[in-house]
């Protein structure tokens, strides 16, 4: 067994070094490559209550068509069609910051009178500029929630692009360091939706790859029912106990996700930290682990999957078994 395991944890060491190499070749470039896309400042906003988030959604609204027209005008169509599509009328932003890449809170569903709530955490490679996706897995898990929750039991989705993600070939992919900036804004905010929606609610945080690193770093004392870990390749700590949060952690993995195969060591480096620590998956971390389907990294909200209806389950609270039916 031990002549077996040195091999492997060889392997898995090349794999960190050359994503770092390739890191630190590539993403200096590709940076460069795209020029900044003008934006107003965020609109300026009262203090948030449920009476009063018609006219924050309003007012986040039309700064997002004022983006859109900025970059219109700056010849950045593709970051123009995304400011459009968060200005929409029925839109519901509780944020929005369309500046640099972009930060934005889109509700799908009635959050003042929710009783079910999840919020998307996402993970690397999310900005405004690829923001349908993100768009499309919360409208795919609201629908899954509407369909599965009982009758009488409102619930929202927040897709909840609070900071600024890492590019999946990064050296900042590989560091907690985006995490620890996110995590102080990931902690407000759940304070402001519980603020909103009262502490009888079920919140749950869904988190995705590099956003279960941010996850991981808000959790302590985080007032959350579940937090799910979806394709993560770790949290910074060992045991799902040392995220010191009295929320059910769960954890899944698509059997076709490349993230099994990512080295879950943390190497302390001088200045830096590299890797996140042990696999949420293995029985020694202490999640909750279901059946997340056999998707890639990209497919934990496919509509029909088997990871969708799990996710619906844990939200909803109607299982302890999330997957089966």
């Amino acid at each position: 067994m031990r002549a077996e395991r040195g091999p492997r944890v060889r392997r898995r060491w090349r794999a960190l070094l050359a994503l770092l190499v390739t890191a630190a070749v590539v993403v200096p470039l590709t940076a460069a490559v795209r020029p900044r896309v003008p934006a107003p400042p965020p609109a300026a906003l009262g203090p948030l209550t449920a009476a009063t988030l018609e006219r924050a959604y309003a007012a986040n609204r039309a700064n997002a068509a004022l983006a859109a027209r900025m970059a219109a005008d700056h010849g950045d169509r593709r970051r123009a069609a995304t400011d459009r599509a968060l200005a929409a009328p029925g839109s519901r932003l509780l944020r929005f910051d369309g500046r640099g890449p972009g930060r934005t809170a889109e509700v799908l569903g009635d959050l003042a009178h929710a009783r079910r709530v999840a919020v998307l955490v996402p993970g690397s490679d999310t900005s405004l500029d690829t923001y349908d996706r993100f768009h499309t897995a919360a409208a795919a898990l609201h629908r899954e929630l509407a369909r599965r929750a009982p009758a009488g039991t409102p619930t929202a989705v927040v897709a909840w692009l609070g900071y600024a993600t890492p590019g999946t070939v990064s050296t900042a992919a590989v560091t907690p360091d985006r995490a620890d900036e996110a995590a102080p804004e990931l902690r407000e905010f759940v304070r402001l939706l519980r603020h909103l929606t009262g502490p009888h609610t079920r919140l749950s945080l869904l988190c995705h790859s590099y956003g279960s690193v941010v996850c991981g770093r808000a959790a302590p004392g985080l007032d959350v029912t579940d937090l799910v870990l979806l394709g993560s390749p770790g949290t910074g700590v060992d045991r799902a106990r040392e995220l010191r949060t009295r929320a059910r952690i769960w954890a899944g993995r698509g059997a076709d996700d490349w993230v099994a195969e990512v080295p879950h060591v943390e190497v302390r480096l001088p200045g830096a930290t590299v890797g996140f620590g042990r696999d949420p998956m293995t029985d020694a971390f202490g999640a909750r682990v279901f059946d997340a389907g056999d998707g890639g990294h990209s497919d934990y909200f496919r509509p029909g999957s088997v990871c969708l209806a799990s996710l619906a389950r844990i939200v909803l609270g109607t299982t302890e078994e999330a997957g089966r039916d």
